[in-house]
């Protein structure tokens, strides 16, 4: 048998082995690499958005002067540019946080060496190796986890930043960006919340103190903590040295420099809350939460602040000397509120609104939300409604005497007096409104109809539930103080009211208007019925419950109001240029006191108030519609006379078909026409 031959026996080194084993480890590394890097950008956010940087921003709320009065926002930051952040507070943050940010690809690979020797040799953590890419990275494209995976992205999404982005663009986005404790987003935010300040007026001590807040804001946050504060700022003071952005003697000069710490404060006038509270309601309502406290808006809003300080002034003045006039009772002081609303009467800006005593206590607004009994001061839209129906003039005349009308259960007749129960027997209706006669409103009442005065009070803005009976006349519906004022604009508009505005303008973000107000008027009143119920109104402040406004040395027209055992005192009024209500009242709904009337309470206020939106103003009067002549009447008997005798002589508003007519008095307004269409005086009509 053949002996078999042994085959060739391979003997393997240890070095063979170990290259093959390197090699497949390179090549499984490589794969597993390439894959995971794959399965993670197949997962990455979309860079895109930082391109159009717009993070959410606070949006500022402005009185007409331009100056703050309110911030709403989600997310307490004003994002600046470039050129308006400071040279010393960019170079602070990068010494401080990534020194080498122009050098790098987003990823510093020598900083993260140079961190670990540094917290070796420091025995602690004392630098961290994120740079300012991978930060914005972190804040606003990844998840807050701390996992290997996010690591992985956050170092893709640095690079692909750094290379779309310029470095300017990104250090703006993190100066803009990062959160630096009290609720500050941003530089500038931060300057705001520390000192008080915009970030263009820091010193490099702010400076260096802002820059050490992003390792821990709360720990070194200089309203709690100053002394760690001061710590941090100097070892940002001296790494600027190191970088070569600040010489030794400046740093030193900056660490010797006093850090006041005080937050910014805004000259809010006072009692503007209530507006402000409006205001944002009216926002929410047409723009949303999100967009509102987001998107950075400059709302440029109507109130005047000196307006509003002298309302807030005055009332309180007026409320003041109530109380005095009734020691004995403990509970007034306590119990008075007051409302007061002014605005032009030509646009419907509210330009000063009080809505109670005080908005810390009660935010409930009584201007707008509170339905007060009107008492007399109604009395003017029901006799528009019989005059624009014709079944009175300015000079009818009607009985003033006890009247007894069907109650609500028979046998108890409703029996309506005037305020001092009296009777003047035949009057016209100029002397029953100067003299405030109730009998006489319910009669006038009974001649047009309660159908027509509710669809009067309608078309002059008043919304609220209106009764259905007679003492409508006697002002028994409560209605909002705003609405009674926007009723009143008509009068001096020649028969348009002016919807109530709060908003003269609104920006965006860049600057742009989107929203500016727009003037709306509706037809409410026949233009001659409106202006003759302006010159009776006129009778009122020269002759009747109103005589204390004759001080205001203007041309005014307006109306008392007071209510059983005086619960409600109230004055409306207008210029040529105001319209502006007043009310007084308790909580309790009890007396103010005895003869504490509209005349008394509220028109000293509104009097004292209205002398401010006369200053800087030219001396205007009330323009008189084109078809109306003055007649002179006879106070008494109220025929048309003659001649004028000047005794017992008023003069009247007619239509110019009325008759025998004299020329208007020298002391009434002259204006031949009316230039009638409404969009000439700058409305937009409806």
């Amino acid at each position: 048998m053949a002996k078999k031959r042994k085959g060739r026996q391979w003997v393997w080194s240890h070095r063979p082995l170990i290259f093959i084993f390197t090699l497949n480890t390179v090549i499984l590394t490589l794969v597993l690499g390439g894959l995971m890097v794959g399965y993670v950008m197949l997962g990455l956010p979309d860079i895109a958005s930082l391109k159009h940087y717009a993070p959410p921003a606070v949006t500022e709320v402005r009185d007409l002067s331009g100056r703050p009065i309110a911030y709403w926002y989600k997310e307490k930051r004003w994002p600046l540019k470039w050129d308006q952040i400071p040279d010393k507070l960019k170079q602070a943050f990068l010494s401080a946080e990534d020194a080498r940010f122009y050098d790098h690809p987003g990823i510093d690979f020598i900083g993260v060496i140079r961190a670990i020797i540094r917290n070796v040799e420091a025995g602690t953590i004392v630098q961290g190796a994120s740079t300012i890419t991978q930060q914005v990275t972190r804040a606003l494209l990844l998840s807050p986890e701390r996992t290997w995976v996010r690591k992985v992205k956050e170092a893709i999404l640095a690079w692909q930043i750094d290379s779309s982005l310029t470095k300017d663009e990104i250090l703006t986005i993190y100066l803009n960006h990062i959160y630096l404790g009290q609720g500050a987003y941003g530089v500038e935010a931060a300057a705001r919340t520390y000192f008080g300040k915009h970030a263009r007026d820091l010193n490099l001590a702010e400076c260096a103190m802002l820059a050490g807040l992003p390792q821990a804001p709360s720990r070194y946050n200089p309203k709690r903590h100053l002394d760690r504060a001061k710590r941090r700022q100097a070892y940002v003071l001296r790494r600027m040295v190191e970088e070569g952005y600040i010489s030794e003697v400046e740093a030193q000069h900056a660490m010797k420099l006093p850090i006041a710490i005080r937050e910014e404060q805004m000259e809010r006038p006072p009692g503007v809350e209530y507006f402000l509270a409006d205001l944002k309601k009216e926002l929410l309502a047409r723009y949303g939460k999100e967009y509102l406290f987001t998107a950075g808006l400059t709302i440029k809003a109507t109130i005047d602040p000196e307006w509003q300080k002298k309302a807030y002034d005055e009332v309180m003045a007026g409320v003041e000397r109530l109380v005095k006039r009734h020691p004995k009772d403990k509970e007034l002081e306590k119990q008075v509120q007051a409302a007061l609303v002014a605005m032009d009467i030509k646009t419907g800006a509210i330009r000063a609104l009080i809505g109670g005593m005080d908005f810390s206590k009660s935010q409930f607004n009584l201007a707008t939300q509170a339905k007060v009994q009107p008492g007399s001061s109604f009395k003017p839209v029901v006799y528009s409604a019989a005059m624009e129906a014709g079944v009175i003039r300015p000079n009818t005349v009607l009985v003033d005497e006890p009247l007894a009308l069907p109650g609500q259960k028979p046998g108890h007749p409703w029996t309506p007096e005037n305020f001092e129960k009296t009777y003047l027997g035949p009057i016209t209706i100029r002397t029953a409104l100067t003299l405030s006669r109730n009998v006489i409103a319910v009669k006038v009442a009974q001649m047009v109809g309660v159908k027509a005065i509710r669809e009067t009070a309608r078309r002059m803005g008043i919304t609220a539930p209106i009764a259905n009976n007679l003492s409508i006349a006697l002002g028994s519906s409560a209605i909002p103080l705003i609405q009674l004022v926007d009723a009143y604009t008509t009068f001096g508009n020649a028969g348009y009211r002016v919807k109530p505005q709060m908003i003269e303008e609104i920006r965006d973000r860049y600057g742009r208007v989107i929203e500016r107000m727009r003037p709306e008027a509706y037809r409410a009143l026949d233009p001659i019925v409106a202006y003759q119920m302006l010159n009776l109104l006129k009778g009122v402040v020269q002759e009747g419950t109103g005589q204390y406004a004759k001080r205001l040395g203007v041309p005014a027209a307006g109306k008392t109001g007071t209510t059983d055992f005086y619960r409600d005192a109230l004055f409306l009024g207008i210029t040529p240029s105001v319209a502006c209500g007043v009310w007084i009242g308790r909580k309790d709904h009890e007396s103010l006191g005895r003869l504490e009337t509209g005349g008394r309470v509220a028109c000293p206020i509104w009097t004292e108030f209205m002398r401010i939106t006369l200053k800087g103003q030219q001396p205007s009067a009330f323009v008189v519609p084109q078809g109306a002549v003055f007649l002179p009447v006879e106070k008494k008997t109220g025929e048309i006379s003659v001649r004028d005798s000047g005794k017992g002589i008023v003069w009247e508003v007619f239509r110019d078909e009325e008759g025998p007519r004299l020329a208007p008095p020298p002391s009434e307004e002259s204006v031949p026409t009316w230039l009638a269409p409404a969009v000439e005086s700058g409305f937009t009509t409806f």
